[in-house]
């Protein structure tokens, strides 16, 4: 019964918050020897709880036994179970994922969607162990890691409402429990194959280490521990420098250069910096090689990207339309806040052009991409056309007798650090076009 105790002093200490008055605990329940002791815990500590059990279909009449225990196991201790089926083989072929990824995501995405529809739910609790946080650690050590893939699986995650309460617990002291309580559970036989990654660290390194060294198992949750300290400072340490240097505007972020540059280490802080916004360690390098680029030059990642501007470095969501630094890299349509411009070089045109309202004209041979498209900001100038002298976009918006709201409202496209076109208003003198000109850029700007 000491399982009990400890699991019991260990919930209250930790995931007190998670007991709602008339709220339950869903409960991932595959029908193993893990999730079924997790369910004769929290019964027995009066933690009330919902059972979840996903049948992916990838072992024929072993898959329906899993499903039909859980339903039982429901039944004997008397509370709800939800089950459904997905066809893992389809979904991983589709997405182009492997099928151990592809189970990941059906379950998570099917428990997220009971979180919001059930009302009486507030936590997903999983059945991860220590020996699960072992074999965790081990894989991202040998895979490649910062020091928080060291610390093996978190025990919250609080934006997924995801807890993991048995993590202080090894697998034998669950073995244990379950044989002194006569608990019976069910076995995966794809567990005792090597195929998957996880597997062959459970079933061949870990026992072979094990010979070399017999406290591996105890050294290793001792460093998973330590790891998890050291993670608590290095985060403070990184995320001081951080805060010195970055500015967030909105929904995008603003780093000076210079400042980038002097961070040290720098390679380990600009990996910190990036990957909150999806880019790969991989990319790293590609990042600290930007800052010495051309203007406007950029990197992606699948949700934002990283844009070069003058001494700044700009973090932005891919989403353009809401973004206040936009980089056009070739020909086309462009969404922004303010409606949408279409750039294009135009052959083979009779001078003069008859000027048409929201279309501005350039000499194309001046013009090279990338272009930004900016808010404009103070101490921008521009050579208005017709003029010969350089003014300021704050005495032209004056002289043009604009609004405050007109002047916050107003865009400029740039190209290598000159403004080209106040857009919707004047172009720079520098770029309109001549007789001589051969080509023509227009910038068709729409509301």
């Amino acid at each position: 019964m000491k399982l009990d105790q400890d699991f019991g002093k260990h919930w209250v200490k930790h995931f007190q918050e998670c007991s709602k008055p008339n709220t339950a605990i869903l409960l991932a329940s595959s029908g193993g020897l893990d999730s079924t002791v997790l369910a004769h815990l929290f019964k027995s500590n009066n933690i009330p709880f919902i059972l979840a059990h996903a049948n992916f279909q990838l072992r024929g009449e072993e898959s329906k036994r899993d499903e039909n225990f859980v339903l039982e196991l429901g039944r004997r201790i008397g509370v709800q179970v939800f089950v459904k089926k997905f066809d893992t083989n389809e979904y991983a072929q589709i997405n182009k994922l492997s099928i151990q990824e592809a189970a990941r995501e059906l379950r998570y995405n099917w428990f997220s969607e009971l979180l919001k529809i059930t009302p009486t739910i507030n936590f997903i609790a999983t059945a991860h162990h220590t020996d699960d946080s072992i074999e965790t650690m081990l894989m991202h050590f040998f895979r490649g890691t910062g020091i928080e893939g060291l610390t093996g699986i978190p025990a919250w995650h609080k934006v997924k409402k995801v807890i993991r309460p048995l993590l202080p617990f090894t697998r034998k002291e669950l073995e244990s429990y379950a044989l002194a309580n006569g608990i019976t559970f069910v076995s995966d036989s794809s567990n005792a194959k090597d195929d998957y990654t996880r597997n062959y660290f459970r079933n061949q390194l870990i026992p072979q280490l094990q010979e070399v060294f017999p406290q591996v198992r105890e050294n290793l949750q001792r460093n998973l521990i330590r790891f998890e300290e050291a993670a608590l400072l290095y985060e403070e340490a990184v995320n001081h420098q951080i805060n010195k240097i970055i500015e967030q505007k909105e929904n995008e972020y603003l780093i000076p250069i210079l400042k980038w540059k002097k961070l040290v280490p720098l390679q380990t802080i600009t990996w910190e910096i990036i990957r909150k916004f999806g880019f790969t360690s991989a990319q790293t390098n590609e990042v600290i090689r930007l800052m010495d680029a051309e203007n406007a030059s950029t990197i992606h990642s699948s949700t934002h990207r990283i844009i070069k501007n003058r001494v700044w470095m700009i973090i932005a969501p891919m989403t353009t339309e809401t973004s206040e630094y936009i980089v056009i890299e070739k020909e086309g349509s462009t969404p922004f806040e303010n409606g949408t411009i279409e750039t294009k070089i135009m052959t083979n045109q009779v001078h003069p052009i008859i000027q048409s309202p929201g279309i501005e004209f350039l000499d194309a041979s001046k013009i090279k991409y990338p272009l930004m498209l900016r808010k404009w900001k103070i101490g921008d100038y521009f050579y208005p056309l017709g003029m010969t002298k350089k003014k300021k976009l704050s005495k032209f918006f004056i002289d043009a007798k604009l609004s405050k709201t007109e002047k916050e409202s107003t865009w400029v496209l740039e190209m290598d650090q000159k403004i080209i076109c106040i857009i919707g208003m004047r172009i720079d003198n520098r770029f309109k076009y001549s007789e001589n000109s051969n080509e023509l850029f227009s910038i068709n700007y729409r509301k």
